[in-house]
């Protein structure tokens, strides 16, 4: 979870720079989560929610920040993705993942067994955001299908967070607070979406199998 402390610093430390600079170094920030691993240190969120604050107080555009974060978001994991199909194995060595061997193992049973789905969910834990992409290419998953179900995840967690900030202006308790149970609201709604789409999609196959041998009864009938 976030801390307001955090926010704070970042907050008054971003206000004192150029509008460019605050552009690039929001845009770096999100590219580098998976890409370099910096989500092990700052989790993506926090800058793209500091983003949104400042733009909410004029200091930057919100349309472009919403762009470049987005931007970002797809061509970092697009890089991390690439990484991991690249030199597989020896990541885990090294010694920012190396202690959560454990749960970086879950995670690629969770990649193998729901693929792109689970790389949509992963955008919205601060964990799986920054070792997904890496574990995607280590599995050797479909580049397209990642990418995908990665830009999807990544629009509306760009797009959410980003607009979050804009609107809580400077209520950092309130960022606190509610970030994370955005991130969770947004992820069980998906889920269910999935869910009641499984469902359907079972019913319908079942039904068209029953009239299929319906007709075929039908059509032995009057033989």
């Amino acid at each position: 979870m976030l801390t307001a402390s955090i926010v704070s610093y970042l907050l008054s430390e971003i206000h004192r720079l150029p509008s460019g600079l605050v552009y690039v170094l929001v845009t770096l920030l999100v590219f580098g989560e998976a890409a370099l691993f910096i989500g092990f240190i700052l989790p993506g969120e926090t800058a793209v929610l500091v983003a949104g604050v400042v733009a909410s107080q004029g200091h930057v555009n919100i349309v472009l920040v919403i762009a470049l974060v987005v931007a970002a978001a797809i061509t970092g994991d697009s890089v991390g993705y690439l990484i991991g199909r690249r030199y597989g194995e020896s990541l885990m060595t090294l010694p920012i993942l190396k202690h959560r061997r454990g749960a970086l193992e879950h995670a690629l049973e969770g990649l193998r067994r729901r693929g792109p789905i689970y790389v949509f969910i992963g955008r919205f834990t601060a964990f799986l955001r920054a070792v997904m992409p890496g574990l995607a290419g280590m599995s050797q998953m479909n580049y397209w299908r990642f990418l995908i179900a990665n830009a999807l995840g990544g629009i509306i967690w760009g797009t959410g967070f980003t607009l979050l900030g804009y609107f809580a202006g400077t209520a950092l308790t309130r960022i606190e607070k509610y970030a994370s149970w955005m991130g969770l609201s947004v992820l069980i709604a998906m889920i269910l979406f999935f869910v009641i789409f499984h469902f359907v999609k079972k019913r319908r196959e079942t039904n068209e199998n029953r009239e299929y041998h319906e007709g075929d009864d039908s059509a032995q009938n009057v033989e």
